[in-house]
């Protein structure tokens, strides 16, 4: 599986005036965010995010408040999902989420003022049924504008001076478009940033962000930043997205999820140099390797090695042999398994022996 090469090897250019995003107090300079990814955007990802360097701000997985909640009832700990986050470098920001004004507020807190984050974010954009039909969660809050204000204001009171932002889809569906809406009543509810996926909650990730929807909501928001997300793949779109729309920083979501170098390809696009090349074989094989350790590190090896299953999928993606890697990493039980795969997909480069 040859590496693949950067979208734009000559560079792109600059973008006009990228200036940085400004969240309350917090200075996000490149203003190119990690977005949260339940299952994915864990402390492991996040510290190989981080060694690449470019992105201004990254995000934990999104936390279930009422579920942190319980297990500090059961004197359990915290959930899995905060996971290096009081020790980790700042910035970090922590997504939570629920319809529970008070579990929100109370979560919140615990997260502003004992874990020390950055940002607390809320979660108004998950689409998936556990979230929305059963819990009445994430995007289904769409269709009340005034909850989604009330829920804002009731965390952010919480936490200050921590600043609280949102995380938002245009809509429930393609026929009920409530994001202007609901981005007047998060900053009317002093939320600090407003992030917006061009997506409604029917469409889940398929067909094409809307961009123009999302610049439609800029003229609305008086005093905080808008933040753009969907369809973000490479290093052109990103570049494309803050010259073309109205928005004062972007979010990248799955594309890194493969690619934990795009953002440093992303940040020198924006300064006008050449996109550095994507790492070499032996260098992503060793990413793997080192992403696989940090789980096993913190859930052992039987449970980090079925773990690494769906994040090691990632690194194929858009490769020759994807589905074969897949395939193998599918059934992979044991370190040494893993190891084994790992070498025969990504291997040695032998050139200079």
């Amino acid at each position: 599986m040859p590496a693949n090469l950067p979208d734009d090897l000559e560079p792109l250019p600059a973008v006009a005036a990228v200036l940085p995003l400004r969240i309350g107090p917090l200075v996000i300079d490149p203003p190119v965010l990690q977005a949260p990814m339940a299952g994915f955007t864990n402390y492991a990802f996040r510290q190989i995010v981080r060694s690449f360097g470019g992105v201004g701000l990254l995000a934990t997985e999104m936390v279930s408040a009422r579920g942190f909640l319980e297990i500090d009832a059961r004197d359990e700990g915290f959930p899995d999902r905060l996971w290096g986050v009081k020790e980790e470098l700042r910035p970090l920001a922590v997504q939570i989420w629920d319809n529970d004004p008070g579990a929100l507020a109370a979560v919140g807190a615990r997260l502003a003022h004992e874990f020390g984050v950055s940002v607390v974010d809320i979660n108004f954009g998950c689409p998936v049924k556990a979230v929305t039909e059963h819990a009445k969660s994430g995007s289904y809050l769409l269709r009340d504008p005034a909850r989604v204000g009330a829920i804002v204001a009731r965390v952010a009171e919480a936490c200050a001076p921590t600043p609280v932002t949102a995380k938002i889809r245009l809509g429930c569906t393609r026929d009920a478009i409530t994001a202007i809406e609901v981005a007047e009543a998060v900053e009317g509810a002093g939320g600090a940033a407003l992030t917006v996926h061009g997506r409604t909650a029917q469409d889940l990730y398929r067909g094409q962000a809307d961009w123009d929807r999302i610049a439609e909501i800029k003229p609305h928001l008086k005093r905080i930043p808008l933040i753009g997300n969907g369809d973000l793949t490479t290093v052109a779109a990103v570049v494309d997205a803050l010259r073309r729309y109205p928005v004062d920083g972007v979010m990248v979501g799955r594309a890194a999820l493969g690619r934990p170098w795009l953002f440093q390809q992303i940040r020198a696009a924006l300064l006008g140099q050449p996109a550095p090349l994507d790492p070499s074989l032996d260098e992503q094989r060793q990413l793997l390797v080192d992403h696989f350790r940090l789980i096993c590190q913190r859930f052992g090896a039987a449970r980090g090695s079925v773990l690494m299953r769906r994040y090691a999928c990632c690194y194929a993606q858009g490769q020759p042999g994807a589905r074969a890697f897949r395939a193998a990493v599918a059934t992979v039980d044991s370190p040494q398994a893993f190891y084994d795969i790992a070498e025969r997909h990504f291997p040695r480069d032998r050139s200079g022996q």
